[in-house]
């Protein structure tokens, strides 16, 4: 028992001189389970919507109301155009479409029956088979509503009076496959999880085993230090990120509809954004250890607030804004778009942007603290 209280001693001054890796095994775990308790929730609710009203008669203002004033929709378009639905549709600002048309009120009163066009972003399986059943048990509720009207009106029974007819299609993934919404996404997981703990252990490594110091005292400048660590890893990680391509494409089977090149340009200002976190991470850690619970750390919120499984509008406001800082959210919204949209550079430009600009921040950020700490 001595020589067990001995060696607990000496684990916990060990422990206690160890700042950084307390910090990170108990006050970390905390602000995660805050975080992740309110964002990890698959209830679909605020889905965002876009309607045209060719009719503009006070039935179709009334199907607007209602689908502005439930909860499980938000109305973010009423656009003037029928071709904005679809525009709305591919660039991800809307994930249902609806369209009312011009003979929408008289179908209805003609004892006609009156149809809706419904339009459904398939790209999340999940969240489009819900909001389409939430939209077509709301279009039913008022239709049958008006159907009772009508056939009050009438003195005769519901079945002589024409029920609404929605009439839902699913754009880009039409079959609702969950692998391809999920795949795209798993590439862009495994290219940050390889690229960001490859550069943090790859530089601690050297710290940890004291030859940092021998390379400090070559002719190499840190910049070519780093570029010379660096760019391996680029490489390897675009050889990783090649051969999930080809099992996506030809095991899973996911449509690649959008631009290959815009897919590598984008792919590889995402890694530079992974990268530039690994040198953050090893401007701080001290053994592999701290490296690794740091990328863990940073890993996790990037996997779960950034839309790879969990909508982010169904998140609360305050989180939701805290998403603008993860560049996989953008890298996320641009593979699929890419993948299953076809989408362009003319409609991703946003994403795109705010990618490179992430981007170029961490990697200089990442940059400068590994030259203060040398």
């Amino acid at each position: 028992m001595s020589r067990l209280r001995a060696l607990l001693r000496k684990e916990t001054r060990q422990m206690r001189r160890d700042p950084v890796l307390l910090r990170m095994m108990l006050i970390a775990p905390i602000m995660q389970l805050f975080l992740l308790g309110y964002a990890a929730t698959n209830d679909v609710k605020n889905v965002p919507v876009a309607l045209y009203d060719a009719d503009r008669s006070t039935d179709s203002r009334l199907l607007a109301e209602l689908i502005g004033h439930n909860h499980y929709f938000h109305l973010i378009a009423t656009p003037d155009d029928p071709r904005a639905l679809e525009r709305l549709l591919l660039a991800g600002k809307a994930q249902l479409g609806v369209y009312i048309p011009h003979s929408f009120h008289r179908d209805r009163l003609r004892n006609a029956t009156p149809t809706v066009g419904l339009y459904a972003d398939g790209t999340d399986s999940n969240t489009a088979g819900v909001a389409v059943a939430y939209m077509l048990g709301l279009l039913g509720e008022q239709g049958l509503r008006w159907q009772l009207q009508q056939a009050r009106a009438a003195g005769v029974g519901t079945s002589g009076v024409p029920q609404l007819l929605p009439e839902p299609r699913v754009w880009y993934n039409p079959e609702l496959k969950s692998s391809h919404f999920m795949v795209p996404g798993v590439l862009g997981m495994i290219l940050m999880t390889l690229a960001l703990n490859t550069a943090a252990l790859s530089i601690v490594r050297e710290r940890e085993g004291g030859t940092l110091e021998q390379l400090m005292v070559t002719p190499l400048l840190p910049r070519e230090l780093i570029l010379g660590k660096l760019l391996p890893l680029v490489v390897l990680s675009y050889v990783e990120m090649l051969l999930v391509l080809a099992v996506a494409l030809g095991w899973f089977r996911v449509p690649l509809e959008g631009s290959v090149p815009l897919l590598l340009l984008m792919s590889l200002m995402f890694l530079v954004s992974a990268l530039g976190q690994g040198l953050l991470v090893s401007a701080f850690a001290r053994t592999q250890q701290e490296a690794q619970l740091t990328s863990f750390l940073l890993l996790t919120p990037s996997m779960l607030l950034s839309g790879f499984m969990f909508p982010i509008q169904n998140m609360p406001r305050v989180i939701q804004w805290l998403t603008y800082a993860i560049p996989f959210r953008y890298y996320l919204e641009i593979i699929r778009g890419v993948f299953l949209r076809g989408a362009g550079i003319e409609v991703l430009w946003p994403q795109t942007a705010a990618l490179t600009g992430i981007s170029l921040l961490l990697i200089a950020l990442g940059v400068l603290s590994f030259r203060k700490h040398l």
